[in-house]
This record gives C-alpha cells, sequence and structure tokens, in this order.
C-alpha cells in the first residue's frame, strides 16, 4: 500500500469511529500479509508479523525478527478524536421534531459541529447463545443522518460575540420530523428500528451499542498551490497512518529484533481504560510476547531499559491570525516537517537524550522537523506518551504533526507533513 496522501484521506474516509479506526487499520496490515491473533486464545509466536484487535477500539501490531533480542522500539498513537456520542434511550421530540440526546467525548470545538451534516458510526451489540456470548457488529450509515442547527442571527444578535452552548440542550441534534398522529411506537422503539434496519437484524435482538456522531466532509486538498489537507480527524488519524507506515516497513525489511505499533483508544478522555496507555496493557501484551518466544520477564526488562518508544500525537501549529498564541521561539509551521514536543512538566513525554535520539533519527531519515513548546502562560494539552512510559518505563519521545484548529469538526494540516512522519516512522520501526 502507498502511504501518501490520497491514501491518508481514503484511510480517514474509513475511521469514522475507533471500532472503525482498528477494523480499517487491521485490513490494512492483514491485507500486508499480518496475521491476527486473539487475545482469548495461545500465542505460539516465532519471528513473523502479527496484529491483535484489542476490546475493538485498540490495536496491537508486532514484527519479531531472526535475532529477538537485537533491539526493542514501539510506536504509539491513538484512535479516538473528540466526538460526539450518542446516550442510551435517545430519542427525545419537541413539537414533532425528533432529536437525539448526545454527551461530547473529548474536548471539541462545539460551535464547529453546528450546521454540518453527521453520520453515526461505531458497534451495535447483539443477542448471542448466552448472556456472556452477544455478537458485536459494525455499524455506519455512510451518510447524513443528524445535524445541529444554528440559531438563525434575527433572533440572537449577538452571536458574532460569541456564545457559550450548553451541553444538554443546544448541541442534541435533529433526525426527523414525527409524522403526524404516530403513536405506535415507543421512543426507543423508533431508535432501535433505525438501528435494526441499519444492519439487517430484528430489533428484539439488540442489547446496547457505542455509536459516533461524525461530520460526513471528506477529507480534500486546499490552497492555491495545494499547500493543506482539510479534515475531519486529523488528530490523531494522522499519526495511525504513519505508525502503519511503519510497522509494515518492518515486515518489508525483515528487521531484527521487536518491534510493536499500539494504537491506543481513549486518549481524549484521560487514557485510564483497559484499551487506554493508562493501564496495563501495554505492559502485559509485550510480557506476553516475550514469553511466548521463551524469553523471560529478565530479559524483557533488560530489553525494556535500552528499547525506546516514540508516541506520535499532533502539535499546535502557528496559527497566522493568533501568532501571539504560541512560544516566542518554539513554535511549528505547517509543511515545516515533524514536531518534536517538549514540556518540562513531562505532559509530553521526553528528555534530553530522548530529544537528541529523534533528532538524530530525523537526519538518519532526512525528515523535516521543529521544536513545539507551550507559551509559558498558556498550559497546552496533554497526550499518551508520559502515562504510556509511566506504566512500561521506556525511554519515550512525544512527537506529531502541526494542526491548526485542532479539535474542530475539520482540522487543517500541511500536505507535505504526513511524508514526512511516514519516513520518521519508517526509519524507526523499519530500519536496523
Amino acid at each position: 500500500m502507498k502511504f501518501d496522501n490520497p491514501q491518508l484521506i481514503k484511510y480517514i474516509k474509513g475511521c469514522t469511529s475507533p471500532y472503525h479506526t482498528v477494523d480499517t487499520s487491521l485490513q490494512l496490515l492483514l491485507d500486508a500479509g499480518f496475521t491476527e491473533l486473539s487475545l482469548e486464545e495461545p500465542w505460539n509466536l516465532t519471528s513473523g508479523n502479527y496484529v491483535v484487535n484489542v476490546f475493538g477500539t485498540t490495536l496491537f501490531a508486532f514484527h519479531i525478527g531472526e535475532d529477538y533480542r537485537h533491539s526493542l522500539r514501539i510506536a504509539s498513537a491513538h484512535t479516538d478524536f473528540p466526538a460526539i456520542r450518542v446516550k442510551p434511550n435517545p430519542i427525545t421530540d419537541v413539537k414533532g421534531y425528533t432529536k437525539l440526546n448526545v454527551e461530547m467525548y473529548g474536548g471539541l470545538i462545539q460551535n464547529t459541529w453546528l450546521d454540518r451534516p453527521l453520520g453515526a458510526a461505531g458497534t451495535v451489540v447483539l443477542k448471542g447463545e448466552n448472556s456472556y456470548d452477544v455478537d458485536s457488529v459494525l455499524f455506519d450509515t455512510k451518510r447524513p443522518i443528524a445535524i445541529i442547527p444554528n440559531l438563525a442571527i434575527h433572533m440572537n444578535r449577538n452571536v458574532n460575540d460569541g456564545v457559550a452552548l450548553n451541553r444538554q440542550k443546544e448541541m442534541l441534534p435533529i433526525i426527523m420530523m414525527k409524522p403526524d398522529g404516530d403513536t405506535t411506537k415507543s421512543e426507543e422503539e423508533v431508535w432501535n428500528q433505525f438501528l435494526a434496519d441499519e444492519i439487517n437484524c430484528d430489533s428484539s435482538e439488540i442489547l446496547s451499542y457505542e455509536i459516533t456522531l461524525y461530520p460526513v466532509t471528506e477529507g480534500a486538498l486546499v490552497g492555491t498551490d495545494f499547500d493543506f489537507i482539510s479534515s475531519p480527524r486529523l488528530d490523531n488519524l494522522t499519526s495511525c497512518f504513519g505508525v502503519l507506515a511503519g510497522i509494515v516497513e518492518a515486515k518489508k525489511n525483515k528487521v531484527d529484533g521487536i518491534r510493536c505499533a499500539i494504537l491506543f483508544d481513549n486518549e481524549e478522555v484521560g487514557s485510564r481504560t483497559k484499551q487506554g496507555g493508562a493501564g496495563m496493557l501495554l505492559p502485559n501484551l509485550l510480557e506476553r510476547v516475550y514469553r511466548s518466544l521463551g524469553l523471560s520477564r529478565d530479559d524483557m526488562d533488560l530489553d525494556v531499559a535500552r528499547g525506546f518508544m516514540i508516541s506520535s500525537d499532533v502539535a499546535h501549529g502557528l496559527h497566522p491570525n493568533y501568532p501571539e498564541k504560541n512560544d516566542i521561539t518554539n513554535f511549528p509551521v505547517l509543511n515545516g516537517g515533524v514536531t518534536l514536543k517538549q514540556a518540562c512538566s513531562q505532559s509530553y513525554a521526553g528528555d534530553a537524550k530522548a530529544i537528541a535520539i529523534v533528532k538524530g533519527l530525523c537526519e538518519e531519515a532526512n525528515v523535516a522537523y521543529q521544536i513545539y513548546v507551550n507559551r509559558s502562560d498558556i498550559p497546552g494539552g496533554s497526550t499518551v506518551g508520559s502515562i504510556s512510559s509511566a506504566m512500561l518505563p521506556m525511554r519515550t519521545m512525544d512527537i506529531g504533526l502541526p494542526l491548526l484548529a485542532m479539535h474542530s469538526a475539520v482540522e487543517t494540516m500541511g500536505a507535505r507533513d504526513q511524508e514526512q512522519l511516514n519516513h520518521l516512522m519508517q526509519h524507526f520501526l523499519g530500519d536496523e
């Protein structure tokens, strides 16, 4: 597979929920020759390339070379993104308008979600043979089914001065007009019947769901010289795409050592879940790999101590309308290359040696790089690098691509930056 901009845009189009990010990424790796393993079955490993679907929304892929102990390298990203999630029993009616009761996932910029056609995607869980044997079905409308209309300026003359939106009242999307006199179905039945029709099952089979609303807008090249990519979910699917490029390169080059790629879920809400970076998932998976190869916990600890991890998540690019929001000497710009993210608070993982290592990797791979540090009076965000390296004590560096409008429904990146990230990940995971 080519890891270029058209493929990035196609990849993002398929990744409409964390479940779909994992499914799309899994299929990409299976097509590249990886072997799928199950968490629920024993692993009998040798040199080769493997991938594991972890609870539907996290992906763990790894390459094992002929010399297992040569080196240990790990690259991570996250599958989730700020979005709108559908609550249980979501149907509510107001004067004939049927609305969805929803909640906000992560720190989204709320007003960017107004007046945008929204699709719905995720998983629907159906009855099985018994209480523990249930069946999860991927669900994606692949069309807009909802919209959150703005209030007309005539009814809110101060709208251009900025409006605070109440998440429970003003962020509920409309999905249909209720037919006059229709009292045959309960509100719960209306939604379950819609889901049943979409996945071709009987509504009585539906037990639960996790459903994300997403902008149906597709990514596009923008600018007189096509300098930019505008797309939903650039945070953090750009990093997922780069990490996948790296682990595929490891297979292609048959490198020695153990090379891992992990795409965590739940970064946008703190990572403290069974499938997130603030848990024991990565240490447990890595120990399982070592045990299956006949290696000891001491072997793993030694390799972790001398190994290296790159955590990839997007960075705040300098905004030309708000240049004062960035640090005065450390500010990344779009198309300036990969960003090394630094913070003395350790909200981004890294130390002096980690910074030097990544700079060296960039120079070896002929990858442009730049530095991001928060303004001292504007605390920035955090990401999974410091969290996961605390759970697996391994030297780690946070990097990413610079974005504008991070956490907007549609974000902007440099069209030349993805290639730089791909090259770095291919060198890091795919070269010895």
